[in-house]
Order: structure tokens, then C-alpha cells, then sequence
């Protein structure tokens, strides 16, 4: 078949060429390209200002700094029955909370109940660690900005520590000083420390005042006995600056008003639990019944 010869005039088709293995962008879709990398980067970038002049926007964690005016609070045990009404107090007032607990003993759904309430950035954070972990008690302080300690972490059942002392002592006396060095590490320098009343034993006077000697019989008062003397030696050397309350306190009963939150003990824990838990359970049928042992005393 005949060709047509083609003029000098008419333009060559020209092709690129591709050699194997190697991958060249056409040049005419440059533009095209440098332009959607253009509108990304805008859009990135408007995304950033938006974000940065919304209120809850922090470059950093706010736990892990002081603000001025804000006082950070860090409630051992915060999950418990004592713990859980001192953080909703807490809150209440305005202080910025961690709670740590390893939920032994605590409750999760007291947290759950304490975020419902407060639910603001900024204002509670829940940790699960171990006090008796000494590492993980170092990056708990290390991580965040604690101006204070409310040291609430403990098993706290006279009866269970007869049968198991060693764990009572580490549990209590152990993990208490484990909790002092880092706040001595970190220069945290105020703590309330939650003792017993257990601390004074059997008194030859009543009623107990806090002068009365402490004689503790069980190694329940006798471990808190001990983790009191620890941190008021450390108080008295020259190289503390703490100021420290200790609490001790009797059996403790009743809840929050509004009934948010209560003492919500396991089941298997209800025999060594207090009386008030008895006499609670027991109304509302968790419980046959009440049993009350009553000695009768006869003099001649």
C-alpha cells in the first residue's frame, strides 16, 4: 500500500522514554502536582492555628506542669472507699487530681462515677500502678507535676493481717516509704498520710486522745505504726523540708450525700470488713442476717 511521504512541516510525534526499572513523572503533570502539595500544606497548617486557639489545646500534658493557682493533688488509693470521697472533695474544691491504685481493694466504678462528675480536661487522671513497684512509682512522679500527696493506698483489715503479717508489712510500711523517696526525689513536699487508730492498741486511759501511747497488737497497727515513724524521722533530718499531717481515724461509716459513691467492699472481703458494712448488708438482704457476740461480765 502506498505511504503517504511525510512533510518536513508536519511535527514529529515525540514519546519519552522509559528505560526498565525507572519511573520519570511526565514534566506537564509537574504543576499539577506541586499544586496539591500546596493546598495539603495550606490546609495543614489552618488545621494547626484552629486546633492551638481552641481552649482545650495544650502542647504538653497540664498534669505534667504547675500552673499557678492550681494545685495538683496525687491520691494514692483513690479508687477505695476513703480515697474515692477525699478526691470528690477534692474536686469539689477546685484541685487538679491523680488517682493511682492498682484496684486490689479499689473500685473502678467509684473512678468511672468521679469522671462522670468531672469530666473537664485537666482536672482528674486515673493511673494503674503498684506502689509497691519502686519504677513505676519513679516515672508516676517523674511524668507528672504533684505539689502534694494524699497517701490513702493500703489493705486495711485487722483480722486478714493476723493470717497474712509479711504482706501487711510490705503492703503498708514498704510501699509508704517506697512513696517518700520519690517525693524526696522530686521535691513533692507536703503529704497526708492515712493511719489507724489500730496504732494505739488497747489504752489503759479513755477515751484515746492524740497524746495517748501508741501500743498497736496486730501487725495491721503495727505496720502503720511504722510507716508513721519512718516519715516523721524524715521530716526531722535536715535535709527535709516536708510538712506532713497524719490521720488517724476509727472506723470509718457513712458516704457521700448525694449517694454517688459508697463503701462497695468485694464479696470475699465482706468477713474481715467493718461492722458498718455488716449492718448495711444485712438490711439490704446481701446477708441473712446480723450476728452480735455479747460477753457477760459477772462480778461476786
Amino acid at each position: 500500500m502506498p505511504t503517504t511521504p511525510r512533510s518536513r512541516s508536519q511535527a514529529r510525534t515525540t514519546r519519552p522514554w522509559i528505560l526498565p526499572g525507572m519511573d520519570f513523572a511526565d514534566s506537564r503533570r509537574k504543576p499539577n502536582f506541586t499544586g496539591k502539595i500546596a493546598v495539603a500544606a495550606a490546609l495543614t497548617v489552618m488545621c494547626i492555628i484552629v486546633l492551638k486557639q481552641s481552649p482545650g489545646f495544650s502542647g504538653t500534658n497540664v498534669f505534667s506542669r504547675h500552673e499557678i493557682g492550681v494545685t495538683h493533688v496525687l491520691v494514692t488509693g483513690g479508687a477505695g472507699y476513703i480515697g474515692s470521697h477525699a478526691t470528690l472533695r477534692l474536686l469539689k474544691d477546685n484541685y487538679r487530681v491523680t488517682i493511682v491504685d492498682n484496684l486490689s481493694r479499689g473500685n473502678m466504678g467509684a473512678v468511672r462515677v468521679l469522671q462522670r462528675l468531672f469530666p473537664q480536661p485537666g482536672r482528674l487522671q486515673f493511673i494503674y500502678a503498684d506502689l509497691g513497684d519502686a519504677k513505676a512509682v519513679n516515672k508516676l512522679f517523674s511524668e507528672n507535676a504533684f505539689d502534694a500527696v494524699m497517701h490513702f493506698a493500703a489493705v486495711a483489715y485487722v483480722g486478714e493481717s493476723t493470717m497474712e503479717p509479711l504482706r501487711y508489712y510490705h503492703n503498708i510500711t514498704s510501699n509508704t516509704l517506697t512513696v517518700l523517696e520519690a517525693m524526696a526525689a522530686h521535691n513533692v513536699n507536703t503529704l497526708i498520710y492515712s493511719s489507724t487508730c489500730a496504732t494505739y492498741g488497747e489504752p489503759d486511759t479513755m477515751p484515746i486522745v492524740e497524746t495517748t501511747p501508741q501500743n498497736p497488737i496486730n501487725p495491721y497497727g503495727k505496720a502503720k505504726k511504722m510507716a508513721e515513724d519512718i516519715i516523721l524521722d524524715f521530716t526531722k533530718s535536715k535535709k527535709s523540708n516536708m510538712a506532713v499531717m497524719i490521720l488517724r481515724y476509727f472506723n470509718v461509716i457513712g458516704s457521700d450525700p448525694e449517694g454517688r459513691l459508697g463503701e462497695a467492699p468485694r464479696p470475699e472481703l465482706r468477713e474481715h470488713g467493718r461492722i458498718s458494712g455488716a449492718c448495711f448488708d444485712a438490711a439490704l438482704g446481701i446477708i441473712s442476717g446480723l450476728k452480735v457476740l455479747c460477753m457477760l461480765i459477772s462480778t461476786f
